[in-house]
């Protein structure tokens, strides 16, 4: 990964930010700190470099991802249809690392409901496509 340049540290931030939830709680919450109040430094730009290659080294855990997909549904919860609320409830249950379906719905619904946001989040970018979840096994 290259150095982040610093004007472009929020851009890496939001792109990272449910990403890094998802995969440590940590990580996420050390972020989070340094970008607080907008001041940023090449210090922060090197240590923000660094935890997101350390993140990406961090599996992620059920509490990890049921976290990081509740702050995504957040931008769903209001306009989704009633079946895709039971969908999402549903796949939140059986959540684990190994079972994960609910990353891929959430793709979807960012995907159908042009969420620009989540369009731009790599924790988005990395689900595989609902649809291929569908399809019959055999």
């Amino acid at each position: 990964m290259e150095l982040i340049i610093i004007d472009n540290w929020q851009t890496i931030w939001a792109e990272n930010k449910y990403w890094i939830m998802a995969h440590s709680q940590q990580n996420y919450n050390t972020i989070r700190l340094m970008a607080k109040n907008n001041q940023w430094s090449p210090e922060k730009t090197i240590l923000l470099t660094t935890k997101i290659q350390e993140t990406g080294l961090i599996p992620p855990t059920t509490k990890t991802l049921t976290t990081a997909y509740q702050h995504a549904w957040g931008y769903f919860k209001k306009e989704c249809t009633p079946s895709e609320k039971t969908t999402y409830m549903k796949l939140l249950q059986q959540l684990t690392p190994e079972n994960d379906a609910l990353g891929p719905f959430l793709k979807h619904l960012t995907d159908k409901y042009q969420e620009k946001y989540l369009l731009k989040s790599k924790l988005m970018k990395e689900q595989p496509e609902w649809t291929a979840l569908l399809k019959p096994q055999g």
